[in-house]
C-alpha cells in the first residue's frame, strides 16, 4: 500500500474489468472502497483481493437500476467509511450494435436504464452527502461512443452521450459547491464485455469499416489511471472534461 488518503470510494462494476481496476487502484493509495457489482462472487473477489494487500472494502451487490440497491451502496459508504468522497459510474452494458429501426422495446430500455439511469441514481443519492462536506468527485465512464455516431448501436450510443451531457450539468451546477464532475470515453478495452449482435443485421455491417482506425486495445490498468488521477487533487482545477482513453481514435 502507498499513500494515505484515506478517502471512501464508491466503484461502480468493479467486480471486474475497468472498474476492479479502478478498485484496486484506488485501494493501493490507501482509499477505502465500495465494490458494487451485479455479481456477488466477482466482488467478494475484488474485496478480498483489496484486503490481502492491506486495504478496506465492502461489496454491496445487486442492479444498480434498481432505487433500492443504490440506496443501500450510498448508505453503506456512509455507514461503513463515513462519507463518500469519489464516486466513479463505471458499471455498464453493451447494446447488439442495432441500427435505429431494429432496436427493440427490451433492447433500448434496458441499455438506457443501466448505462443511464444508473449513473443519475446514484449520483443523485450521493451528491448530499458531498454537499454536506463541501467536497467530492465523480468520474463516469462514458465512451467512444459517447463521442461519436460510429462506435456502437443506437441504444449504446445514446446512453453514452447521454452520461457525457451528465456529467457537464453536474460540473457546471455544483463547481462553487466544492464537486468536480469528469468522464473518460475508453476506445477499444481487453474486457468481459460482450457484443451479441445478430448475425446479418444492418447495424454491425454499417458500422465495421469504421472500426479499422480503432488503434490498440488498451489495457483495463491503463483506463482505471486516468479515472484514478481525474478523481485526485492532481485533477483540482479539472472538471466537466470528457477524456478519451482510446489511443489516438478520436483524433482520427
Amino acid at each position: 500500500m502507498t499513500g494515505l488518503n484515506g478517502r471512501s470510494v464508491i466503484v461502480t462494476g468493479a467486480g471486474s474489468g475497468i472498474g476492479r481496476a479502478a478498485a484496486l487502484a484506488f485501494a493501493a493509495q490507501g482509499d477505502r472502497i465500495v465494490v458494487a457489482d451485479l455479481n456477488a462472487a466477482s466482488a467478494e473477489a475484488v474485496v478480498k483481493e483489496i484486503e490481502q494487500a492491506g486495504g478496506a472494502a465492502v461489496a454491496v451487490t445487486g442492479d444498480l437500476s434498481e432505487q433500492a440497491v443504490v440506496d443501500r451502496v450510498a448508505r453503506t459508504a456512509v455507514e461503513r467509511f463515513g462519507g463518500v468522497d469519489v464516486l466513479v459510474n463505471n458499471a455498464g452494458i453493451m447494446d447488439r450494435m442495432s441500427a435505429l429501426a431494429d432496436v427493440s422495446d427490451a433492447e433500448w430500455e434496458r441499455v438506457i436504464r443501466v448505462n443511464l439511469t444508473a449513473p443519475f441514481l446514484l449520483t443523485r443519492a450521493v451528491l448530499p452527502h458531498m454537499l454536506a462536506a463541501g467536497r467530492g468527485a465523480i468520474v463516469n465512464t462514458a465512451s467512444e461512443a459517447g463521442l461519436r455516431g460510429s462506435a456502437a448501436g443506437a441504444a449504446y450510443t445514446a446512453s453514452k452521450h447521454g452520461v457525457v451531457g451528465l456529467t457537464k450539468s453536474l460540473a457546471v451546477m455544483y463547481r462553487k459547491q466544492g464537486i468536480r464532475a469528469n468522464a473518460i470515453c475508453p476506445g477499444g478495452t481487453a474486457t468481459a464485455i460482450a457484443v451479441d449482435a445478430e448475425e446479418g443485421a444492418h447495424g454491425p455491417a454499417a458500422l465495421a469499416p469504421h472500426f479499422a482506425n480503432l488503434g490498440r486495445v488498451s489495457r483495463p490498468e491503463e483506463q482505471a489511471a486516468a479515472i484514478v488521477f481525474l478523481a485526485s487533487e492532481a485533477a483540482s482545477n479539472i472538471n466537466g472534461a470528457i477524456l478519451p482513453v482510446d489511443d489516438g481514435w478520436s483524433a482520427v
